[in-house]
């Protein structure tokens, strides 16, 4: 596909928004999430796989820097199908939300299990197991698509699929499955 011809300011206006919207999302979900987690804590719930935590940060820190960096530095640009791309973003917000609604205070970025808590199975928990996952994966590739920024999409996708590997793992440990 060929880059849309857009005006520069307009792409510099549109990464900056979108940046603004991840980094302001990423920042409200660590306050819940740090607000979850101490409660939970505090509830008798233990943490597992604490050890690929900080590769998940590291995904969702490059997310955006490589984002920035592939359209300014790397002069990455919306394609004809960037509409397709962020409607696909939007709707994993709807999905990700969604899990995190239907988790409510249980929800927390780290892998905290409550023992003898049953596990959710309502909202989008009754057709996927790992909705928030999917969601996350769609919006790293949406995402840097979006801007035609393929470089940051498939190494963050590489990144994210390691870290969730491991993660669910520890997630399937940790949940006795």
């Amino acid at each position: 596909m060929t880059a849309i011809l857009w005006p520069e300011p307009a792409i510099t206006r549109a990464l900056f928004v979108f940046l603004g919207a991840v980094v302001a999302q990423r920042i409200v979900e660590l306050r819940l999430c740090a607000r979850n987690s101490r409660a939970l804590l505090a509830r008798g719930a233990q943490e597992w796989g604490a050890g690929h935590y900080p590769l998940l940060v590291l995904v969702h820190t490059i997310f955006p820097l490589g984002l920035a960096a592939e359209v300014v530095l790397l002069g990455a640009r919306p394609k004809a199908g960037w509409p397709f791309w962020l409607a696909l973003w939007l709707a994993a917000q709807v999905l990700r939300y969604a899990a995190v609604r239907e988790l409510g205070s249980r929800w927390s970025t780290r892998i905290l299990v409550l023992p003898g808590a049953p596990l959710i199975a309502s909202g989008p928990y009754r057709f996927l197991r790992h909705p928030n996952y999917v969601a996350v994966a769609t919006e790293l590739i949406a995402g840097s698509l979006v801007f035609g920024a393929w470089r940051t999409a498939l190494v963050v996708t590489l990144l994210n699929a390691v870290a969730l590997r491991i993660r669910i793992s520890a997630e399937q440990r940790a949940l006795g499955g």
